[in-house]
């Protein structure tokens, strides 16, 4: 199976924001499904036209799996030793990018990822 990535640049470094089934069953474990994470990271309007925001939590979670999934994957491609990033510099990058930039740049990543497992068959729905 190949990883699906995007990369992002962040205070001149970048990163690979990767969507795999390791970053799915975690998504899985935390929040039931894939679908139930993915609606409450994308901002909403309510029935009277208001905006609701992504909820944080959700969406730093996800971010931070995607991320650190691609920092795993170049420290064993490429023998580095690169840490792992917390919570909090996320919340910092998502700050920085925007929510509304950082929800579209996630769901490219998701979308290219379907669409592969799509190819092969899989699907990215839990029961």
């Amino acid at each position: 199976m190949k990883d699906v990535s995007t990369t992002v640049e962040y205070k001149g470094k970048k990163y690979k924001l990767v969507f795999n089934i390791n970053v799915m069953e975690a998504i899985q474990d935390k929040y039931g499904s894939i679908e139930k994470w993915g609606k409450l990271c994308e901002p909403r309007k309510t029935e009277d036209g208001e905006m609701i925001e992504s909820d944080f939590k959700a969406l730093k979670f996800g971010i931070c799996e995607m991320l650190n999934e691609g920092v795993d994957i170049d420290n064993e491609e490429n023998g580095t030793n690169d840490t792992p990033l917390t919570l909090k510099q996320i919340g910092r990058m998502i700050t920085e990018f925007g929510t509304a930039e950082t929800f579209e740049t996630l769901n490219t990543t998701i979308l290219k990822c379907t669409k592969s497992f799509e190819k092969n068959g899989s699907s990215t729905k839990s029961q």
